[in-house]
């Protein structure tokens, strides 16, 4: 045995204990990204990484080597009502006011994130040091200030499908011809009114992100780092210039729930990362009312943002009534208690949704449409009808009925004669289970699972100091090149010349007139 042999073991010891710091920024106030984001914790913490996470969800399991920032503050910024239901279905909630809330939100959360007292304390010390950033995207591009501080890569969080503003700081951007955009209820391939709809529509988000955000984005960028750079004796890179560096994006999408599509090479699908490889028991009054479900099991939620409670008076009653007449057992995530239920109806405040679905009497799971929600109906195989509410739950439900193991119900003052004909339809024709057993095989056949390669790839990211290699040559290239406008400006102008000298050389010469 040669003495590179004995040394090899040792070697990959030493590899395999060496731990990275990673700041891992997820200051957006929704539950469903914190989930997310645990689930990056998790991996990374199993690792061996040392990972200083920012947080609204601070209540995570201790680790020698967590360190949580508390951003609870940032729950403050949520408006009142946005998320109610009933607000919702009456147009009253500011969701259904347009772009500004949420391009205000967009704006707004980053700015706040970073001025906040215990962030601040972070950002300020100058010893501290990190060997990569990893941060929710947002619409908003403040957090690469972080990299350019730490002097360090920047790792892209997608919590959704690969939307055009996205792709466009790591590649190119889309096609509106075939790719909607991340609120879009449109699913390829598209008819020519959903192709006109999706150009305007993207080209209007384009404009509103570069009049309405960029600059403010490059205002707070300015004024929040260039101090902070001043006082390690550095300084402070063009905003225009660090918006383009980052390494590359982790997204939580998979193509067996999402669109096939073209994707860079830095754009990695971990779909599903965050669902636990051994799913925990249920509770033991659950269980039991689960193994008991002769008949199978409806599970019924609206999501962690959104709740059953907010249900207008007549809906909540016709839905209690809706259910009774069924023979399934119905397990409803609802908020408060509900008096004289019947007896084949359950409500639960808070419920194991991974564990209720990867009960085998779970047949069917009525759902808002959320990421998270369509992601883990895929990985435990389970039919859906989806009552989408804002956001990207349009496409998700939309996308799903294409593919064909969900139906789609409005969110209106008929839900409950909708939602009625829709239960009836989808137990009774088993296409739709069979369809999301099919698309279940699809999502776990990979090379790896999804958190495995997620380590990977920041990993290898860290260790070649921001994957350069992986960089799109798109970056680099102004616009009227991509767009060959000065090949076009070139033959314009070859052609107007060669017509110029034609006319000159076959102009007519005036007949001379003898005069007698």
């Amino acid at each position: 045995m040669t003495k590179l042999t004995c040394l090899l073991p040792l070697f990959l010891t030493f590899t395999l204990c060496h731990g990275y710091k990673i700041l891992l920024m997820a200051p957006i106030p929704s539950k469903s990204h914190g989930i997310l984001c645990e689930g990056l914790v998790r991996h990374l913490l199993v690792a061996g990484h040392e990972i200083t996470y920012a947080t609204p969800y601070p209540k995570v399991k201790a680790h020698p080597k967590l360190h949580v920032i508390d951003l609870t503050s940032n729950l403050d910024l949520v408006p009142d009502g946005l998320l109610n239901v009933q607000k919702v279905m009456n147009k009253e909630s500011d969701l259904a006011g347009g772009f500004t809330t949420v391009y205000n939100m967009i704006a707004t959360i980053p700015r706040v994130t970073l001025e906040y007292e215990h962030v601040q304390k972070l950002l300020t010390d100058p010893n501290q040091t990190f060997d990569a950033v990893i941060t929710t995207y947002f619409g908003n591009g403040l957090y690469h200030g972080l990299a350019a501080l730490y002097d360090c890569p920047l790792i892209w969080f997608n919590m959704i499908e690969p939307y055009s503003s996205l792709l466009g700081l790591i590649d190119d951007t889309t096609n509106p011809a075939y790719v909607p955009s991340a609120s879009s209820s449109n699913v390829p391939p598209f008819t020519f009114r959903q192709r006109v709809q999706e150009l305007i529509s993207q080209t209007l988000q384009m404009l509103l992100s570069e009049l309405y955000l960029y600059y403010a984005q490059e205002s707070d960028y300015n004024k929040i780092f260039t101090p902070l750079l001043e006082k390690r004796g550095r300084t402070l890179p063009p905003y225009s210039e660090v918006i383009y560096n980052a390494s590359l994006v982790l997204g939580n999408s998979h193509v067996s729930y999402s669109h096939a599509m073209r994707l860079p090479i830095n754009y990695i699908q971990i779909g599903g990362y965050y669902v636990n490889d051994n799913v925990e028991p249920l509770p033991s009054d659950l269980q039991k009312i689960l193994d008991n479900a002769k008949h199978g099991a409806i599970y019924f939620s609206l999501g962690s943002n959104l709740k059953s409670k907010d249900f207008p008076e007549n809906i909540k009653k016709g839905l209690i009534k809706l259910f009774s007449g069924l023979k399934q057992t119905v397990i409803w995530k609802f908020e408060e208690v509900m008096p004289n239920l019947p007896k084949n109806v359950h409500i639960l405040k808070w419920a194991p949704q991974q564990s209720i679905l990867a009960h085998p009497n779970t047949i069917l799971f009525i759902t808002h449409g959320g990421g998270l929600s369509t992601t883990e109906t895929i990985h435990f195989g389970k039919p859906i009808i989806g009552i989408p509410v804002f956001g990207d739950q349009f496409n998700n439900i939309v996308r799903a009925v294409k593919k064909g193991f969900a139906k789609k119900v409005d969110l209106s003052y008929s839900l409950v004669e909708d939602l009625e004909e829709a239960i009836n339809d989808v137990l009774s024709d088993n296409r739709y289970a069979i369809k999301a057993k099919e698309l279940s095989l699809v999502y776990h056949d990979r090379p790896v699972r999804p958190g495995v390669e997620l380590v990977h790839w920041v990993e290898h990211v860290i260790k070649t100091r921001g994957a350069p290699h992986l960089r799109s040559p798109a970056l680099r290239m102004p616009l009227y090149q991509k767009l060959y406008l000065d090949l076009a400006a070139l033959v314009l102008v070859i052609l107007y010349g060669i017509r110029f000298a034609l006319k000159i050389l076959f102009a007519r010469k005036p007949l001379k007139v003898k005069k007698n």
